[in-house]
């Protein structure tokens, strides 16, 4: 298993151990998470891209991994995420080109 599936396991690991103790938070943000990804003007790829792009400019490597897994399962493709990560890189400056590499390696390996 490569590291970054392994990364992504774990991360998903530790969003199952935080929804059984802590429940009732984790059903509301999950319906928040359904509501948001559910496609409408954009698709739900088109959506989980934007949350890849925004995980980019914070720096948070488990976000990154849980979207573009997200953007891939709704069908998003390589030249698709490209474009968010230009967007993201515009805004985020010299810490999301750092962040950027690893959503695309990320992608490739998902």
């Amino acid at each position: 298993m490569s590291k970054i599936r392994e990364n992504l396991n774990e991360a998903n690991s530790r969003i199952g151990e935080l929804s059984k103790v802590a429940p009732d938070m984790f059903a509301g943000f999950s319906k928040i998470a359904r509501s948001a990804t559910k496609p409408g003007h954009f698709s739900s790829a088109t959506k989980e891209l934007m949350a890849t792009s925004i995980a980019v400019v914070q720096g948070c490597d488990d976000c990154i991994l849980y979207h573009v897994a997200g953007a891939k399962r709704h069908g998003a493709d390589e030249a698709a995420l490209v474009e968010v990560l230009e967007v993201a890189v515009e805004m985020g400056g010299g810490p999301a080109i750092m962040y950027a590499g690893k959503a695309l390696a990320a992608f490739r390996e998902i």
